[in-house]
């Protein structure tokens, strides 16, 4: 799971970024200025990725640690960190350092895990 989606980054591949994702798929981070949590589905987030891959010339995707780890045959919840470098052009990088929270389901009719919720946990 991770790989992939690093692939997706890394290429810019929504294709493969979107089998990631489960149809009930809901994307939540703290918008700190407003003081509360944002959350948006599946067909919000395609649009978001979609337009950082194609407005970015260059995203690198690093891993970390994992924090929390728990999981069963059918489901898994991680906590991982990640280091994020976004390259718009030569002279506009912003470098992200942050956590996600990620809740994974099996997929009955594929077998492939699928990320059913990712909570942002970065501060920034």
């Amino acid at each position: 799971m991770f790989q992939n989606f690093q692939y997706a980054y890394t290429f810019q591949d929504t294709s493969i970024y979107g089998k990631l994702l489960s149809n009930d798929f809901v994307f939540t981070y703290r918008d700190y200025d407003k003081g509360f949590d944002v959350s948006w589905g599946r067909d919000e987030e395609m649009k978001v990725t979609y337009g950082l891959f194609r407005n970015t010339q260059r995203l690198d995707l690093i891993w970390n640690n994992i924090i929390l780890s728990t999981q069963d045959s059918l489901s898994a919840n991680i906590v991982r960190g990640f280091n994020l470098t976004i390259t718009f052009n030569p002279t506009d990088v912003v470098r992200i350092d942050g956590r996600v929270n990620l809740n994974f389901r099996k997929n009955s009719s594929s077998g492939k895990w699928q990320i059913i919720s990712w909570r942002d946990e970065s501060n920034f």
